[in-house]
């Protein structure tokens, strides 16, 4: 899974702004992201970005570290790349690599398809119109100065000065590039757990769950009528399963023990059972009447909601 996100290279933002901002200035990235950025701060900003994601997906802070390559290990078009890199049951091993990579894709794209990726920057333009000669020339000798100590060419220098000067620049990238089948594994892992209970009578038990985040668990909720052999809290229990099925993944099971029936949903990663019973329809007490029982996959606790409010619980719980 592959973003490229274009930035402006340095010297426009210097040429627009009258400075390049980096990590220096706001290590902690505090804020919305502000048109002074340099491309340190872009790369800085799309690592913090991925691991929040990482985070949002379920993976504990604890598993996740960073790995900044050496010089001696960077592409020779990368200015900078970070591995994100998950603490496997078998080693910590990497799922995502985010590189800052100059304008090196959309130049060879530009080398070999013979056509321009320059793009036209206005407000690029408007800055530099603004430029006196004299400011011009010693940015150009900055920019020259710049790229020869770093071994690139002057002449190429000059080129790309004078294209910045009317509006024109190749823009440059920051990718963050993951494994898919890697992440699939790490959620995985991450979720898996063999429980040891003991129940009232003393007796030991495994129970096999999966702590997905409710957002990315494959099913949302399994709706389980308390029993098959009653017509009317069969078709209540329909009723609610039709209109959850509305919005979310569900899992319709009928048939075993409840309790069996909670630990096949354990199994898959469901995170909330809804339990339809004779409460719901009334008949013990009559102020439990269209209320069900929801039971978290994680913590086993139950509690009766109201099917009014039901809908509101379970999308609470999504964005979490």
């Amino acid at each position: 899974m592959e973003l490229e996100f274009f930035i402006r290279p340095d010297e426009a933002v210097e040429l627009i702004c009258g400075h390049v901002a980096t990590l220096a200035d706001d290590p902690d990235l505090k804020g919305e992201p502000q048109e002074d950025w340099g491309w340190e701060v872009w790369h800085r900003y799309w690592v913090e970005q991925r691991l929040e994601w990482y985070r949002l997906a379920g993976l504990p802070q604890e598993d996740l570290h960073l790995y900044w390559q050496t010089k001696e290990e960077l592409a020779h078009y990368a200015r900078a790349c970070v591995d994100i890199e998950y603490a496997f049951p078998f080693g910590v091993q990497e799922l995502e690599g985010i590189a800052a990579r100059s304008d090196f894709d959309l130049t060879q794209h530009q080398k070999h398809s013979g056509k321009s990726m320059e793009v036209m920057d206005d407000r690029l333009r408007l800055a530099v119109a603004e430029k006196s000669d004299g400011e011009k020339s010693a940015f150009k000798a900055k920019v020259v100065a710049d790229w020869t100590a770093r071994g690139k060419d002057a002449a190429a220098a000059e080129a790309f000065v004078d294209a910045l000067f009317q509006g024109r620049y190749v823009p440059h990238v920051i990718e963050p590039s993951a494994g898919t089948d890697r992440l699939a594994l790490a959620l995985l892992c991450n979720a898996y757990e063999e429980q040891k209970l003991v129940d009232a009578k003393g007796k030991e038990d495994v129970r096999t769950v999966m702590h997905f985040a409710p957002s990315l668990a494959p099913v949302k909720v399994a709706v389980l009528p308390l029993v098959k052999n009653k017509p009317e809290l069969r078709a209540k229990a329909r009723e609610v399963y039709k209109r959850l099925s509305r919005r979310w993944k569900c899992f319709w099971d009928e048939t075993g023990a409840i309790g069996r029936r909670y630990r096949r949903q354990d199994e898959i990663g469901t995170p909330f059972c809804v339990t339809v019973d004779f409460d719901t329809l009334g008949e013990s007490d009559p102020a439990l009447k269209d209320t069900v029982t929801v039971r978290d996959r994680d913590s086993m606790e139950q509690k009766r909601i109201p099917l009014s409010e039901l809908e509101g619980f379970i999308d609470a719980a999504m964005t979490l």
